[in-house]
């Protein structure tokens, strides 16, 4: 699968001709200068929790690409009444059945409120299970072992937030990593505002003793996984 990282928490999965983009903050964020949301495919928006900086360009683009959002019921609604054209509410445990593969909610504690201090609902991650492989993102979260559960399904990749203060850091970001049965994670969440930034060569160096691999991709860079 080819994933595209966007900064922040933002990221795109290229599953069987489809485009899944992730909890899209660009334009608000200094370190996305480069990127143009106008040339940001889509055509599923996943969106994990209602906080600014993981919704912030959603309206816009699902706008542009017509793609169909898929968050929780309170987000999706929230976004629909914003402008987006498509949405698809989930709740916890939730699955369901789109083109490209399945998807199911999964916990997170966090919080979320809208951007107009409307309920957001109750935050959340995502799995996502398709011919091509299956993979977790956790969304912003702190270590739970709710994520055991998770290892049920094989996964190819994790995606985890490492940037600590508001969530995981790297250390519970690795036991995230050994309770989902995963050696393959993909760092987001960090470096975007100063309590968040985190020592690039540190963190790496900690996932590889654990012996696994952080990727900490730069931004509007595409890996294969």
């Amino acid at each position: 699968m080819k994933l595209t990282y966007y900064g922040h928490a933002c990221f795109s999965v290229q599953i069987k001709g489809r485009t899944l983009l992730f909890d899209p903050f660009i334009t608000p964020n200094p370190l996305a200068k480069a990127v143009d949301i106008n040339q940001v495919p889509a055509d599923f928006i996943l969106v994990t929790h209602g906080h600014r900086d993981h919704i912030e360009d959603a309206v816009a683009i699902a706008k542009r690409t017509n793609a169909l959002v898929i968050a929780n019921f309170e987000v999706a609604n929230w976004l629909n009444k914003q402008g987006a054209p498509k949405t698809h509410p989930m709740n916890h445990g939730g699955g369901f059945n789109f083109d490209f593969g399945r998807v199911k909610f999964v916990n997170a504690i966090h919080s979320s409120t809208m951007p107009d201090g409307a309920f957001g609902g109750n935050p959340g991650g995502f799995v996502i299970e398709s011919a091509e492989g299956n993979f977790y993102y956790s969304g912003d979260t702190a270590l739970t072992l709710d994520m055991k559960l998770i290892a049920e399904t094989p996964l190819k990749f994790a995606v985890l937030c490492v940037g600590d203060n508001f969530t995981m850091g790297a250390d519970d970001a690795i036991k995230a990593a050994d309770f989902v049965g995963c050696k393959e994670v993909l760092g987001v969440h960090y470096d975007t505002f100063p309590p968040i930034k985190i020592d690039h060569a540190m963190a790496k160096g900690k996932f590889q003793a654990a012996g696994k691999t952080l990727h900490l991709l730069a931004i509007g860079e595409t890996h294969d996984f």
